[in-house]
C-alpha cells in the first residue's frame, strides 16, 4: 500500500477514540482535533518533511496529524500534556501503522517545560493550542537548535502576526522574535469545519526555516529585552520607548544614533537586524550617560 493511500483518522475514528477514553475536548488545553484526512495531507505536504527526518510534534491529541507525519518521516517525537491521550497514542499507531510503533516516542509533558528530547528532531510540525502557540514555538527554537524547519497550525490572526514584516500594523513581538531564528511565512488558511469541535475562527499555517546564523550576534536575551521594550509602548518613538531600558532618554538616543537609527522612529518599522544593531551599540555607550531632556 502506498503512503498516499494509508488510512488516516476519520471523524468516526476520532469520536470513537474520544468516547473510549471518556474525553471531551477542552478549551483549557486548546483541544481541537482535526477530523479531515485531506487537511492532514495538505499540512504534511506544506511541511516538506524528508523521509530521513525526526519530527517533533506538540499536542498530538488523538493522533490525526501524528499518522500523517509518520508517513512522511523516519521518526516522530510527540509531546503531549494530557495523560490519557499520551497513553493511548502508541496503541493508535500500532492499530493504524503496524510495524512503525518503535518509530514513535511519546513524552508526557508540558511543551513549555521540555528542554531535552531523545535524539535530535530536525523539524517541528504541530497543531498548536491557540493560547500558547507563540511561546511554544519560541521556546522550542531556543532549546532545540537541531530543528531546522517546520510548519505549525495556529489561530489565523496569530499566523499573520508571526509572519508579518516591518511596517505592517500587525508586526510586533512575535514577528521580530521569530525572525531572530529564521524566515517565517504564511503557508495557508484552514477552515473551521475540519476540526472537532469546530472553532469559531479560521486557523493559519506558518512555515519556517532556520536560515539565520546568530553565532556572532549579541546575546539573544539582550536583543529580546530591547524588542519587548520597544513594543511595550509601540506608539511612542524609540527614544521614549527605550528610555527605561537604556536608563535614560539621552542614553537611548545615543545608542540609537550609534546604531544608525533615527531616535524618532517607531519600533514597528525596525527589522531584527536593526534590533541586533541596537544591542551592539548599547554595549559601547557608557551606562552613566544622564538624561538632559
Amino acid at each position: 500500500m502506498s503512503k498516499e493511500s494509508l488510512p488516516l483518522l476519520s471523524a468516526t475514528d476520532i469520536r470513537r477514540l474520544a468516547d473510549e477514553l471518556g474525553i471531551r475536548p477542552t478549551k483549557t488545553l486548546g483541544q481541537n482535533f482535526v477530523i479531515d484526512g485531506n487537511t492532514i495531507r495538505r499540512i504534511i505536504a506544506a511541511a516538506d518533511v524528508s523521509p530521513e527526518e525526526t519530527v517533533l510534534e506538540v499536542g498530538p491529541g488523538l493522533g490525526s496529524l501524528t499518522l500523517g507525519i509518520m508517513d512522511a518521516a523516519a521518526k516522530v517525537v510527540a509531546v503531549e500534556i494530557d495523560p490519557p491521550l499520551a497513553k493511548r497514542l502508541p496503541q493508535t499507531m500500532a492499530e493504524f501503522r503496524p510495524g512503525r510503533e518503535d518509530d514513535l516516542t511519546v513524552i508526557l509533558s508540558d511543551a513549555m517545560k521540555v528542554t531535552e528530547l531523545p535524539g535530535e528532531p530536525t523539524a517541528l510540525v504541530a497543531n498548536l493550542p491557540y493560547n500558547v502557540a507563540v511561546p511554544v514555538v519560541l521556546h522550542l527554537l531556543e532549546h532545540f537548535p537541531s530543528i531546522r524547519h517546520g510548519l505549525v497550525m495556529v489561530q489565523d490572526e496569530v499566523a499573520d502576526r508571526m509572519s508579518a514584516t516591518p511596517g505592517n500594523k500587525i508586526y510586533g513581538v512575535p514577528s521580530v522574535k521569530g525572525a531572530w531564528y529564521g524566515t517565517m511565512r504564511k503557508a495557508g488558511v484552514i477552515g473551521m469545519n475540519v476540526f472537532w469541535p469546530a472553532p469559531k475562527i479560521h486557523s493559519g499555517l506558518v512555515s519556517f526555516t532556520r536560515d539565520k546564523d546568530r553565532s556572532g550576534a549579541p546575546d539573544r536575551k539582550d536583543v529580546f529585552a530591547i524588542i519587548d521594550a520597544a513594543f511595550a509602548q509601540r506608539r511612542k518613538t524609540l527614544r521614549a520607548a527605550l528610555s527605561s531600558w537604556a536608563g535614560s532618554g539621552a542614553r537611548a538616543e545615543q545608542i540609537l544614533v550609534a546604531a544608525g537609527i533615527d531616535p524618532k522612529e517607531r519600533g514597528e518599522k525596525l527589522d531584527i537586524d536593526a534590533y541586533i544593531a541596537i544591542a551592539e551599540a548599547a554595549a559601547k555607550v557608557p551606562a552613566e550617560a544622564k538624561d538632559e531632556a
